[in-house]
């Protein structure tokens, strides 16, 4: 129904507009053009002004690609996967950059912090645990994606996991 609406108010819109663009003279047509290029262009450059870290940030990029459904990823999965990085950069325990020290790779997590990285709450059961802990492995698995360093992420999920499980 609604491929209906939308088509009957684009072919009326493009009819007047048509229709408008035969009835006036070519030096009106030339005017319009002009003005709404200007109008448009302004517009667009306020909002880059004032919007454009935000709209070119890596997090829109990948909700974009989340709805291009590549590589299986929907956009809330790209989410829960951005706030975990994020998560796990602002505590130290992951990097973009191959420069880790190897103490850090041979921490551990502690409970809290393994809840948080698998996004579930207190009292959550092992099932649950684990189908959580699978779905995020099938998205950040180093096998899965070879041309991302993933084994860091990976390795904390798998730590978040098993202190999970030992203390339920």
């Amino acid at each position: 129904m609604n491929f209906i609406f939308f088509g009957i108010v684009i072919f009326i819109t493009v009819f007047l507009l048509l229709s408008w663009f035969v009835k006036t003279s070519s030096r009106k047509v030339a005017k319009f053009s002009r003005t709404l290029i200007l109008i448009f262009s302004a517009l667009l450059a306020i909002i880059f002004v004032f919007a454009g870290r935000f709209l070119l940030s890596l997090p829109l990029l990948f909700l974009i690609l989340g709805m291009l459904k590549v590589k299986g990823l929907t956009a809330l999965q790209i989410i829960q996967l951005w706030r975990l990085i994020q998560y796990l950069r602002t505590i130290g325990r992951f990097s973009y950059s191959q420069r880790r020290s190897s103490t850090q790779n041979s921490s551990s997590v502690t409970l809290e912090e393994s809840y948080k990285i698998l996004g579930l709450k207190r009292g959550c059961s092992k099932t649950e645990v684990i189908k959580v802990t699978n779905n995020l492995q099938k998205k950040i698995h180093p096998d899965m994606n070879r041309d991302v360093n993933t084994e860091r992420l990976s390795q904390l999920v798998n730590e978040a996991k098993d202190k999970i499980l030992e203390n339920l």
